[in-house]
């Protein structure tokens, strides 16, 4: 019941009370409902104060790098590498998707899903060490959700760096 108000409550924030937004809500409210309850279970508790405290950082990096990728496009000697690497992650499956999808968010990453408990990545520079910032952006979601680590899903930080592909 409190992901449907949180989640209606957005809706409305983002898309308002007029009577289109009402109907298209009525849809796809229910539909956000069920895809964050597959997503997320009730056993990953979410701490709102440190979701609240994710968004500045995404925000100026998401700044930072949309500047990045601009300046390499328009730079004539285009400095470019891209590809794609492996990043083990030790997150659980909703963990997982929340990762990739910030990755995904940000200029110059895109996550296309994971194999085992490595997230599979297309970079635009793979001599930038960006297997060290997805294990940071990590480690603040492990810090958000406070959900514990270890046993067999999780298994606790991963000591293996990356791997190219």
């Amino acid at each position: 019941m409190k992901r449907t108000v949180a989640l209606a409550a957005i809706w409305l924030v983002f898309a308002g009370a007029g009577l289109e937004a009402l109907v298209v809500g009525l849809i796809f409210v229910p539909i956000a409902v069920g895809l964050s309850l597959r997503l997320v279970p009730d056993g990953i508790p979410v701490r709102l104060g440190a979701v609240a405290g994710l968004l500045p950082r995404f925000i100026a990096q998401s700044v930072i790098g949309g500047i990045d990728v601009a300046r390499r496009a328009f730079d004539p000697r285009l400095p470019i590498d891209p590809g794609w690497i492996e990043v083990p992650v030790a997150l659980p499956d909703g963990g997982r998707v929340a990762l990739g999808g910030e990755l995904s968010l940000m200029p110059g990453t895109l996550a296309a899903g994971s194999v085992g408990n490595r997230l599979l990545v297309h970079v635009l520079d793979r001599k930038q060490d960006v297997a060290a910032a997805i294990r940071h952006e990590e480690e603040r979601l492990w810090q958000t959700t406070g959900a514990r680590r270890g046993g067999a899903s999780t298994g606790g930080p991963p000591k293996d760096t990356e791997g190219s592909r």
